[in-house]
Order: C-alpha cells, then sequence, then structure tokens
C-alpha cells in the first residue's frame, strides 16, 4: 500500500518496469474430452501417448481448490519433478498435508483485502476454496479420472481433466469478493519460481496481466479466459499476443424436458430438473405476460402450488432477474417456472433451483403452442418430466456460446483474438464440501463460461508439452490454432449462439474449435521467439522512452502470430510469416487461399519446400482493397497442405477503410 509520493520514488528506482493503480478483477467433465476425441480409456491416441500429462504440473490461479474431491485423488501418481520448489502453506482447514503427489503445492494470498471481511463471508484464509470455481477449473484442466458421476443421475459418465495424470499446483489469488490484480501478479511470480509447466487463469482481464509476458519469457505458455461479454463485439478480454485466449462453446449434450399441457399436448423445452418426487404432477397453469412477469407478482399468494409461464415478447430476461424470480417462486410455493428465453447458454445458472421446481427455459414458439392452450381452456393443467441427458451427431456441436466475447481487440485491433474456442457450456467438474453444493450433496456441479473453457485447452497444452517438451509456448499456441475445427459435427459450419444465431467468424471462435489430436502432428508451426515481443511489451506498461509506441504497433503485422489481422487497409498491404517444419524433414506444402470478401489476396512463394537442411521457410502475403470505401470487417484464411493429412491454417480478418479510428457506431 502506497502513498501518491511513494510510488512515484519507487517509479524512479533502478529496475521498476512500471507502478500503476491495483484493480480487482473477476472470475470468469463427462463429456467435453469425449467429444474432443480424448476419451480417459484410449489406448492410441493423444492421451495415451502423453501418458496422461504425468509429471507436468498445471498452476492454476483462481479461488483455490478442495483437495478430498476423489478429482485429486494421488493413488499411482510419482512425485514431482527435482525442479519443483513449490510450497504447501497452510492456513484455515489446510494443512501440509492436506497437498499430495496430485496437488503439489499451494499459496493463497489475502494481503489486499480485510480478512475480517472475508471471514464474515465465510471464507477460508488459506489454499481452501470457499467459492467453488477453482476446485472447477482445476480438475477441469487436470482432474483425475473418477467413475460414476453425475448431476443426480443427469449427464452421468467419467470424469477426468484434459491431462489426468498431471500435477496441480495451487494459487489462490481469487476470493469470494474478487481477485487483486496486485495478488494474481505476486500468484504468477511465485509460479514462475516454483517450476510451473503451464499456467491457466480463468481471470478476465482487459490486456492479461502483464507477469505473464515473464511467464512466456521463461517458456511457461499462459492460457487465459477470452470473457463471458458476448455476443457484443470487442468484448474480447486477455489481448496479449503471447497469451493463449480461449472463447467457450457448446458440446454434444443437451438436457431436454418435457412439458405436458392439460390436453396431452408435449412440447420441450430445457432445464436440469431432477426432483422426481415432484416431477409428473399436473398444476394449474398461470401465464404472465412481459412486465406483468415481476417479483411483486413471484412474490404474492397467487403462484403457490401453480406453474408459471413468463411469456416476455418485448425484451430477454437478464439473468439476475430470472434468478430472482425463481427463487422468489420457490419460496411462495410454485410448483414451476416456464419461461421465454433466446439463446443464452445459461442453463446451469438454474441447476440448485432445479433441485427443488422445475425451471425450464423455452423459445417464442413453445410459447406461443402453451399460450394457445391456456387461452382456450377454461381449466389449463401443465406438468413437467424429469429433464434426460441427450448426446450425440443428432445435436449440431460445438455452436460458439452466446455469453462467449467476441473480438476484435480494441486495444491490439492487429491482433486476431480471441485464438481458439473449446468447451465451456454445462460442464460437469468438481464441487468444494462447503455451503449450497454441502447442502444439496453436490460432489461434482455444472458451470458456464470461458473460464471453463479456459482449463480445457490447459490440459491439452499440458498434454502437448508432455509430447513436445522443447516447443516454445508459441509453437504449442500455434498448433492449437493450426489445426482447429471451423465445421461442426456434421461437417456444418460453426454456428454462433447470438439474437439471431448466425454462422460464426474468427471474433467468435479465433481459428476455431480445439482438435487435441491433430494439434500434436500439426505439421508447420509458427513459431516466435519471446524476444520479439519485449517492444511490444514496453509500450504495453509504458517504459518504453526511446522508440515510438505506434510504430511498435505497427509492426505487429509481422508478428509471426499464426493469424492476419488489418483493421485498416486503405489500399494494400503486404505481411511476412515464417513457417517451421515440425514433421516429415523432406515434405512440399502447397498455398490455399480463401481471400476476405472484397479483398484480392497474393501469397510468394505459393510452395514451400522442406527437406532435412531446411526446417523453416518465410512468405510472404498481400492484401488488395478492390475498392475505396469505409467497410466492416471480412473473414478469410490461408493454408498451407502437404498432399496428406496436414492442413495448416491460419484465420484472417480484414477491414477495408479510408479514414483510421473512423467510428461506425450511431
Amino acid at each position: 500500500m502506497l502513498t501518491e509520493s511513494q510510488a512515484r520514488n519507487i517509479r524512479g528506482l533502478p529496475g521498476v518496469a512500471s507502478v500503476w493503480m491495483n484493480q480487482m478483477h473477476n472470475v470468469v467433465t463427462t463429456r467435453s474430452w469425449d467429444f474432443m476425441g480424448l476419451p480417459y480409456n484410449q489406448t492410441n491416441g493423444l492421451l495415451a501417448h502423453a501418458k496422461m500429462g504425468e509429471g507436468i504440473i498445471i498452476g492454476v490461479i483462481d479461488s483455490g481448490i478442495w483437495p478430498e474431491s476423489p478429482s485429486f485423488d494421488d493413488t499411482g501418481y510419482a512425485p514431482p519433478a527435482a525442479k519443483w520448489k513449490g510450497i504447501c502453506q497452510s492456513g484455515m482447514s489446510f494443512r501440509a498435508k492436506s497437498c499430495n503427489r496430485k496437488i503439489i503445492g499451494a499459496r493463497w494470498y489475502a494481503d489486499d483485502f480485510n480478512k475480517s471481511q472475508l471471514e464474515a463471508a465465510g471464507e477460508f484464509l488459506s489454499p481452501r476454496d470457499f467459492d467453488g470455481h477453482g476446485t472447477h477449473v482445476a480438475s477441469t484442466a487436470a482432474g483425475s479420472v473418477v467413475r460414476n458421476v453425475s448431476f443426480y443421475g443427469l449427464a452421468s459418465g467419467i470424469a477426468q481433466g484434459g491431462a489426468p495424470k498431471a500435477h496441480i499446483a495451487v494459487y489462490k489469488a481469487c476470493w469470494s469478493i474478487g481477485c487483486s490484480e496486485a495478488t494474481i501478479f505476486k500468484a504468477i511470480d511465485d509460479a514462475i519460481h516454483d517450476g510451473v509447466d503451464v499456467l491457466s487463469l480463468s481471470i478476465l482481464s482487459p490486456t492479461g496481466h502483464t507477469p505473464a509476458f515473464h511467464a512466456v519469457m521463461k517458456g511457461i505458455p499462459v492460457i487465459y479466459a477470452a470473457g463471458n461479454d458476448g455476443p457484443y463485439t470487442q468484448t474480447v478480454n486477455s489481448v496479449a499476443p503471447w497469451l493463449l485466449t480461449v472463447a467457450a462453446s457448446t458440446m454434444d449434450r443437451l438436457f431436454p424436458t418435457v412439458v405436458t399441457l392439460g390436453d396431452g399436448q408435449t412440447l420441450v423445452g430445457q432445464s436440469l430438473f431432477v426432483a422426481t418426487r415432484k416431477a409428473n404432477q399436473f398444476h394449474t397453469l398461470k401465464l404472465y405476460y412481459n412486465d406483468m412477469c415481476n417479483l411483486t407478482i413471484a412474490n404474492s399468494t397467487d403462484v403457490k402450488g401453480n406453474i408459471i409461464l413468463c411469456f416476455n415478447l418485448n425484451a430477454i430476461f437478464t439473468t439476475t432477474q430470472l434468478v430472482e424470480l425463481a427463487t422468489a417462486l420457490v419460496k411462495s410455493g410454485g410448483k414451476g417456472f416456464i419461461f421465454t428465453q433466446r439463446s443464452s447458454d445459461r442453463l446451469a445458472t438454474w441447476q440448485f433451483q432445479a433441485l427443488t421446481i422445475p425451471i425450464v427455459s423455452v423459445d417464442l414458439e413453445v410459447a406461443f403452442r402453451i399460450h394457445q392452450y391456456f387461452s382456450t381452456t377454461q381449466s389449463p393443467l401443465v406438468k413437467v418430466s424429469p429433464s434426460q441427458t441427450t448426446t450425440g451427431r443428432g445435436i449440431p456441436a460445438p455452436k460458439m456460446a452466446a455469453f462467449s466475447s467476441r473480438g476484435p481487440s480494441f486495444i491490439y485491433p492487429t491482433v486476431l483474438k480471441p485464438d481458439v474456442a473449446a468447451p465451456g457450456v454445462n460442464i460437469l467438474a468438481a464441487a468444494p464440501q462447503v455451503g449450497i453444493y454441502k447442502k444439496l450433496g453436490l460432489p461434482y456441479f455444472f458451470n458456464s463460461g470461458t473460464s471453463m473453457a479456459c482449463p480445457h485447452v490447459s490440459g491439452i497444452v499440458a498434454l502437448l508439452k508432455s509430447l513436445h517438451p522443447d516447443w516454445s509456448p508459441a509453437a504449442l499456441k500455434s498448433a492449437i490454432m493450426t489445426t482447429a475445427h471451423i465445421t461442426d459435427n456434421n461437417g456444418l459450419p460453426l454456428v454462433a449462439d447470438a439474437t439471431p444465431n448466425k454462422i460464426a467468424d474468427p471474433f467468435d471462435y479465433g481459428a476455431g474449435f480445439v482438435n487435441p489430436t491433430k494439434a500434436s502432428d500439426p505439421g508447420l508451426i509458427y513459431d516466435i521467439d519471446p524476444l520479439d515481443y519485449q517492444m511490444l511489451f514496453n509500450c504495453m506498461i509504458g517504459s518504453n522512452t526511446n522508440r515510438s509506441c505506434t510504430a511498435i504497433e505497427s509492426s505487429l503485422f509481422d508478428l509471426n502470430l499464426p493469424s492476419i489481422a488489418i483493421p485498416n487497409l486503405k489500399t494494400s498491404q503486404t505481411i511476412s510469416r515464417t513457417v517451421t517444419n515440425v514433421g516429415q524433414p523432406d515434405v512440399v506444402y502447397k498455398a490455399f487461399l480463401q481471400p476476405p470478401a472484397g479483398i484480392d489476396m497474393l501469397v510468394k512463394p505459393k510452395m514451400l519446400v522442406f527437406d532435412k537442411n531446411t526446417r523453416s521457410q518465410c512468405f510472404k502475403v498481400t492484401f488488395k482493397a478492390r475498392q475505396k470505401f469505409q467497410g466492416d470487417y471480412t473473414f478469410g484464411s490461408l493454408a498451407w497442405h502437404d498432399g496428406s493429412s496436414h492442413w495448416v491454417r491460419i484465420p484472417i480478418a480484414i477491414r477495408a477503410v479510408i479514414e483510421d479510428f473512423y467510428s461506425t457506431v450511431s
């Protein structure tokens, strides 16, 4: 804690890069790994070849961990490598022996908070998790294999992390009242010192915390969540080019819930309703329109014993409104809550209330069918059946989650973000046994967000690092991006849930949906010497006094990223890239171009020849605007193909302009 004058004095000391005001930040299973082709029992795939990530250390900076969860059982684990320098810091309800050969280190940081306020909130002043977020994230990244997991029978199966044999190092920098930027900085520094191999941060930061740059300089890949402010543009977080920024998608699993009307009609919504003894009973249906559906109605005696339909034609309910309504309905003795909802991918929000009464989201078409029945019946009745679990190709997936933050980056528009997408909707993972989780007997619970997508990629990076220990963070990022899917499980273009839904583009998913198996053998990689980031880093923290930061940012065009973004194409622009062959030594790659609409695109050379003496090749891509106009972004791609199994594809986003910094918002 510094005064303004102390901060000025420290700013002038040798070795101090920068001083700035502390800020607070927010944190943002049984099917997702099967969906991505990494089932726990595969005998001849990436998981087996990487030995399930054995020996890799994943550092998780979050809200702590619940070490007694079966997901952190250390049976059969070897001790960590001799390089490990971490500690198991004790504290409230957490002793040194709370760590094991799975959780090999744990630290906690509370100096930036009022400790009495934390205790009053029920927090543990230790690495023990009170919030649930950190336990969920850690088990998603590296949880051990646990059989017979479900949410009261829903989503039943085997729970595992992406790297089930990896070690976990916990850094509790987040609390129920937020995450202090200063504690996150300290946690990253400690993780670098301790010897983690991968850093996972399901935390929202506009740029990505600058200490993450130092981790990358030390060869540690850093994975961040993209944010949950979608589907609006320019909302993506963690946009520094040295980070791997992850967007959230769905997977091929739904929870259909049958709603039966008194005349026998059956309609289907989505819910997580599991209270079987309260299911399949007809109750009187009450219908409220638009603003009529409010807390006054929900708290009234009119709802007791009835199932309520909130038919909102005017606007979408916010999540906060729905939680308040559902809570009030339960308290008032309501027997069910059906509400209209556009695609929001927020089903997990209702899981705790849905143990008491059915809380069912339906679209306007289904709601209108219920409305018709209500309007033509003297004594309308309705019943709700328990939710079911449905998986498979009949469910188009992945789709980009509606809440997932979208690009372009308003801070670095020449860096295409997010980088890649991974499952982040209705992820079932470990829970702490405290609070509502203990009250309801939930060892595993659903959560949704880019916070859940981030540890999926962290687990995949751990597997790739196990296979390719000499690959740099940029190489690992490149392998994941250049092999990503841009089609769903039926071979159709990826869709983005929004209002309305649309065909997804690189500002939704980056390079596409992660494909772990392909990423283990990418053919070519776009590698970056961390020193190439140095000048940009200096500009970011305001310590570059020798060169123009405007010039540095323009040089981002030629930073060897596995993507290309040009936000201000006036006439023509030529971009340089270098690829390194990590496959068979004697191979020829040919260029396949998909130019953005309205843009001419030329690649030189069109063919790259590699042999045992030539591992890297440079090429140039020239873009020309066909017309001079103040346009919007259009998208394309460049892929290198070896005539066999390797398609090395990067996304392209181009905006033709007349004037720089021209706002089209009206």
